[in-house]
């Protein structure tokens, strides 16, 4: 049933999952403090949902409008099931602001492939990785990507080697100057959070044992099998598909560098999983493994989240 629903891109299906995402959020948000939150808590809290749902739509747009997938909504549907197999995810404000801002980084650096004004896709991309980072410090490790990107489609132009770098000083200026006006501690908390903490050793309870699990799993298919149908992609988009692999990668590399580690830092490498994933599905011809793959996904995300709140 999830299969014939979300083979095509229609409206509801979009509707569906938006609200999907909005109950999810405002269940685990509100479930165990609704009594104690203050309404500047609440006001945060709806920022941080209009950030997920534009997140699911620039998801959406990434893959539409490059031709990253074909006429289903597949990406919209596993990027929302990933926030609730990691429902802490949906109160971490600021792995949900960086996230979006690299989500933005990546849409521009994917339609380079177009070479219609690169230079401005490649400052935008950077700039949105720095301010990124302001959030996650970590997710600056992105800017490899802005680089993978030149090397793939402009290298022959050392301006754009150096544009990366005037996107990082713009960044630097601004938020030195807003933090001596708003708030002179923001630099110091900054610093500290370039800390790096490799260690595994964090799960402390079967739920996230569980999530984990099935994320790997997960993530482990979508790569490989994306390796291996990637010489079947057309030759022009063949750089978009790499750059999507080399995002996953660097995701990975943000979850297992940044302090504090949780499973909620995987949140980085949700996009191009869900890219990955649908593009394996697509190519299942047996209607009851693709049913099946997205059924246990969504169950058990669901069973999850449901536990997780009990």
């Amino acid at each position: 049933m999830i299969t014939s629903i979300f083979s095509k891109s229609r409206p509801i299906n979009y509707i569906l999952i938006t609200v999907l995402m909005i109950t999810c959020f405002s269940i685990y948000q509100f479930s165990t403090n609704y009594n104690t939150i203050s309404n500047l808590e609440i006001g945060l809290k709806v920022v941080f949902l209009l950030m997920l749902i534009g997140s699911l739509f620039i998801t959406n747009f990434i893959t539409k409008k490059n031709g990253l997938s074909k006429d289903n909504s597949y990406t919209f549907l596993l990027f929302c099931i990933f926030f609730i197999l990691f429902p802490t995810t949906l109160s971490n404000g600021n792995l949900i602001l960086s996230n979006a801002f690299i989500l933005l980084a990546l849409r521009r650096l994917i339609s380079l492939q177009s070479l219609i004004t690169p230079k401005e896709k490649i400052f935008d991309a950077s700039l949105w990785i720095f301010i990124a980072s302001l959030f996650h410090f970590w997710s600056i490790i992105f800017i490899l990507l802005v680089f993978i990107s030149i090397i793939f489609h402009v290298s022959r132009d050392y301006r754009n080697w150096i544009i990366p770098f005037i996107a990082l000083a713009a960044v630097a200026v601004i938020t030195v100057l807003l933090s001596l006006i708003f708030d002179i501690g923001f630099l110091s908390k900054y610093i500290h959070s370039t800390g790096i903490d490799i260690d595994l050793a964090y799960i402390e309870n079967v739920f996230q044992s569980f999530s984990l699990g099935v994320y790997i799993l997960t993530s482990v298919v979508a790569f490989v099998t994306m390796l291996f149908i990637l010489t079947n992609k057309p030759l022009n988009l063949q750089a978009s598909y790499k750059k999507v692999i080399f995002a996953f990668i660097l995701g990975l590399i943000v979850f297992f560098i940044s302090p504090n580690k949780e499973n909620s830092y995987l949140i980085f490498t949700f996009v191009p999983v869900a890219i990955m994933l649908t593009n394996y599905l697509e190519t299942i011809e047996k209607y009851w493994i693709k049913e099946s793959i997205l059924g246990i996904l969504f169950l058990s995300s669901l069973i999850n989240y449901i536990l997780r709140l009990l």
